[in-house]
């Protein structure tokens, strides 16, 4: 083996070692200080690489993949402003704990602070937003600095996915010559050969990384099944992003009897475990708990188990706070998410390990089930009842939308939502089903940049069909994302709500005065979206109606490439009809 220079001796191993740290897929953005790493990378059998034009949307779609797969995607990026436009990103995965690995280019240390071209402070410029950061050495033919090299990359691949996973800024000073030009006596041959292990790497990663789970002592496991089961009225909530295995769930709902509040990102609400008869998994509560009367007794929990981030539903959010519960956060990482800060422990476990654990424990000394009775009942009338009254309303409008888009979703499917009114129509009006969904969303910093091209990257770790249902304002702020359908090779069904503004705030107190509220916070723009068909070679169709929907919907599953179904809405009547709609709920079942 002959290496030209030290800069594609230091990229060939920076990519040899991400592949035996178990990365399968890099996302490049093209650059000249990259060169070196680009080069490796793109040459590596055991990597794809994809190219992307756009940082920002790369970042997404790299978020987007390890969202979908839980392993980062490193990206690739040149010098200056360039890794600046990786932050919205890098901010939605530390929030959201999605792993995460940037490769950033930069110019030597000779050359900060005198004014080179494309030279900015690179050093730790995502801030606390970042797991590790840390400036990898120049390259060099150096065994010692190789093999620092080999460990810091095993160890940020391990830091990116343990147990509390997120994003890892490894900064990559390079001096010209960037690209795989011979430099006589720059890596010899002896060098080679006297250092072969490092150069060559181990027989898997230089550093293997072994996380650990936080399991509870067996006094303080004991301490909470004793809890549970003095409990008759408890409550399972999933939030988002629970990482509970749907088996121990169900094997704790059953050995409590209480009933499952199921976010539809929290990974809980789709699934065979739905449709068995002795687990209760309920996803119309952010409508139907205003029928409960928050001072009778019968009518609030008195325990509550949380996994997972904060509920999307602010009434759940609201009944939680106001119910005067023991409630328990479960977090892997002993981190507070609950922001009404009502909640009474914090538990530092891993949620799959911890569930079958109360299962066992409250199982054995309970009886399979023994816990359910009239709080389970009277929960599990209201689900019924309120999904009877939905099926009942014939109103087309945006919750019907989200509606239709998930009852005729295939099985499996991975399902992309963007924020704003989208995620809370699919939270409302989603029902549970038996069937393989993968439900995401951006809901750390619950931001609209970048939906498109997260959603595309979740559907590039996966066959199953895509379906990507966003607002029109988070369209037109990531149609750059569109490049990754080809890029790529991405398809996907995209439902393109297009209520010509910010609908969501609607739902906030501004909307009785206007002006402003027209001009400064709906923001019509008017804008026509069709032209995207011929920019980047999809097909695009409009619709006003159910039926019109139905039928561009289920020919999109139905067909190769990507189809855009837009479906024009007015937002101030979809608003309106929600609110009858909630307050018929309230009235019929209260």
């Amino acid at each position: 083996m002959s290496v030209p220079n030290r800069n594609t001796l230091w990229g060939r191993v920076v990519a040899d070692e991400l592949a035996k740290a178990g990365v399968d897929t890099a996302v490049l953005a093209p650059g000249s200080r990259s060169t070196p790493l680009t080069v490796a990378v793109a040459e590596h059998d055991g990597i794809e690489a994809v190219s992307l034009l756009d940082e920002r949307s790369a970042a997404f779609f790299a978020l987007g993949r390890a969202r979908r797969t839980g392993r980062p995607v490193p990206l690739v990026s040149t010098s200056g402003t360039a890794l600046a436009n990786f932050h919205p990103a890098v901010v939605e995965a530390n929030q959201a704990r999605v792993p995460m690995l940037l490769l950033t280019a930069d110019r030597p240390r000779v050359l900060q602070d005198s004014g080179a071209n494309q030279t900015i402070d690179q050093e730790k410029l995502f801030g606390d937003a970042v797991r590790q950061y840390r400036t990898l050495p120049e390259p060099a033919a150096d065994g010692r600095k190789l093999r620092a090299l080999r460990t810091a990359l095993s160890r940020a691949v391990g830091t990116a996915t343990g147990t509390d996973p997120g994003p890892v800024h490894l900064n990559c000073p390079f001096e010209k010559p960037l690209e795989p030009t011979t430099v006589d006596g720059d890596v010899t041959d002896e060098f080679l050969d006297d250092h072969r292990e490092v150069v060559e790497g181990r027989d898997g990663p230089w550093v293997e990384v072994t996380p650990g789970r936080m399991a509870l002592p067996d006094d303080q496991r004991d301490r909470l099944a004793r809890a549970i089961a003095d409990a008759d009225r408890g409550l399972l909530v999933a939030g988002p992003d629970s990482d509970l295995d749907t088996d121990a769930l169900s094997d704790l709902a059953r050995a409590t009897g209480f009933p499952v509040l199921a976010d539809p990102l929290s990974g809980v609400r789709f699934g065979d475990h739905v449709e068995t008869d002795d687990v209760l998994v309920a996803g119309g509560y952010d409508s139907w708990l205003g029928a409960l009367d928050p001072t009778a007794p019968a009518d609030v929990p008195d325990l509550v188990l949380r996994f997972g981030a904060s509920p999307t539903s602010k009434p759940l959010r609201h009944y939680l706070r106001d119910s005067g519960a023991r409630q328990v956060v479960v977090d892997p990482a002993g981190e507070w998410r609950e922001a009404t800060f009502t909640a009474t422990d914090l538990v530092t476990a891993d949620p799959t390990r911890l569930a079958w654990a109360l299962a066992d424990r409250v199982g054995s000394g309970r009886g399979n089930g023994r816990g359910r009775g009239a709080w389970h009942d009277r929960l599990a009338t209201l689900e019924a009842d309120y999904w009877s009254l939905v099926a009942a309303d014939e109103t087309w409008f945006e919750g019907a939308v989200l509606r239709e888009t998930v009852s005729n979703l295939p099985d499996p499917a991975t399902l992309f939502v963007s924020n704003s009114m989208p995620v809370r129509d699919l939270d409302r009006f989603a029902r549970p089903r038996g069937a393989g969904v993968t439900a995401l969303g951006n809901r750390g910093a619950s931001g609209i940049d970048g939906i498109t091209s997260t959603a595309l990257g979740a559907g590039h770790a996966t066959d199953d069909p895509l379906v990507l249902v966003t607002g029109d304002l988070a369209f037109y702020h990531d149609l750059t994302g569109l490049l990754a359908c080809s890029r790529a090779d991405v398809d996907a069904t995209v439902v393109l709500v297009n209520n010509d503004g910010g609908g969501i705030f609607r739902v906030l107190p501004i909307e009785r005065f206007d002006p402003p509220f027209t001009g400064y916070f709906r923001t019509p723009h008017g804008l026509d979206f069709s032209p995207v068909a011929d920019l980047y070679g999809l097909e695009f169709v409009t619709t006003d109606t159910r039926e019109g929907f139905r039928d561009a919907y289920r020919a999109s599953l139905d067909s190769p490439g990507t189809q855009v179904v837009e479906v024009r809405t007015d937002s101030e009547a979809s608003h309106r009809h929600r609110e009858a709609l909630n307050e018929r709920v309230h009235e019929t079942l209260g």
